[in-house]
């Protein structure tokens, strides 16, 4: 099982998609682990995104990024990575495929909807940067889990 970071953006917040979004994740099979609202400084969205410092995007991007609420959710599946890349599609709308994410709901490059660790060694970075240990509940800790 893998482990892979999702963020629903300020814009999707913003708009209501976060319950759809969880939804095209959970009906690829992925599981929620972890998840909370967060809204983010300007210093901890440059933290976060510093690997993209030196690009000509990286102010525009974090303000956007600190300029409302997210949700942070950690997805575990098998090759969740790649699924989410897949499920979210090309950064650029107009690029990605005909039922992603972004194609269905992004507005432009920037607002783009969700975020998701590209490699499981962003995943190993960026994980830890939102959540501890103890809000994270692996697929296989949980145990029983019916109602009934």
């Amino acid at each position: 099982m893998e482990q892979t970071l999702v963020i629903v953006k300020p814009d999707a917040v913003a708009r209501g998609l976060i319950g759809e979004v969880i939804r095209r994740f959970e009906a690829e099979g992925l599981v929620v682990c972890g998840l909370k609202m967060v809204w983010l400084a300007q210093k901890e969205a440059e933290g976060f995104y510093q690997v993209h410092r030196h690009r000509p995007f990286f102010e525009s991007l974090t303000h956007f990024m600190a300029s409302g609420p997210c949700v942070m959710m950690v997805l575990e599946g098998e090759k969740a990575i790649g699924c989410v890349r897949t499920l979210m599609g090309a950064t650029d709308p107009a690029e990605a495929d005909e039922g992603t994410l972004r194609r269905s709901f992004a507005t432009s490059i920037e607002k783009n909807v969700v975020h998701g660790s590209d490699s499981a060694a962003s995943a190993a970075f960026e994980i830890p940067y939102f959540f501890n240990r103890l809000e994270i509940i692996p697929v296989a800790e949980r145990g029983e889990t019916s109602l009934a």
